[in-house]
């Protein structure tokens, strides 16, 4: 699919949303992103948005300074891509807790979704990731770097099937 063709589904995820819901309080197209910083990872990621379980996310305060972007918060909207740029889900933030890395809870780590869930998994992949986004600036990870801890919640999923089907199974 060309980058023209990615960027269509996104605008047809938002179209889509607003017509099923006009009353949201955005009109304009979010942002939107993939997480992490490899495919697979990334493609992981969006599928667990749009099942439902990845609830959080735990960007760096150090990326938003450096990146010159402001910090989430309460209400925010995004749509979620997979790695090549194609919509899957909206979501919206819920909250937005300034935590320094070591006091990253094993309940924030579950809401995350990722891996197996567990403190033990959430410090070691996301140590790895903010020491590889941190290096090519000679800059340095350390356990008191704040991360931005984003709590939020799935709004639109792209695959409302999927949603729908996995619900009257439970």
């Amino acid at each position: 699919m060309t980058k023209d063709n990615n960027k269509t589904s996104v605008e047809q995820l938002w179209k889509n949303f607003l017509k099923e819901n006009p009353q949201n309080k955005f009109k304009k197209e979010p942002v939107s992103f993939y997480f992490c910083d490899n495919e697979k990872d990334a493609n992981e990621c969006a599928e667990l948005v749009v099942e439902g379980i990845k609830q959080a996310t735990a960007t760096s305060l150090w990326w938003f300074q450096k990146n010159k972007e402001s910090l989430p918060k309460e209400g925010d909207q995004y749509i979620i891509t997979d790695w090549n740029g194609h919509a899957k889900a909206i979501i919206e933030t819920t909250k937005v807790t300034p935590t320094p890395y070591h006091e990253i809870t094993a309940e924030f780590a579950r809401i995350e979704g990722e891996g197996d869930k567990s403190l033990a998994y959430w410090k070691k992949v996301h140590m790895a990731y903010y020491t590889r986004e941190m290096e090519p600036y000679g800059e340095k990870f350390t356990e008191d770097m704040i991360i931005i801890c984003e709590h939020f919640k799935t709004i639109y999923p792209r695959n409302r099937q999927f949603i729908k089907s996995t619900l009257t199974q439970c």
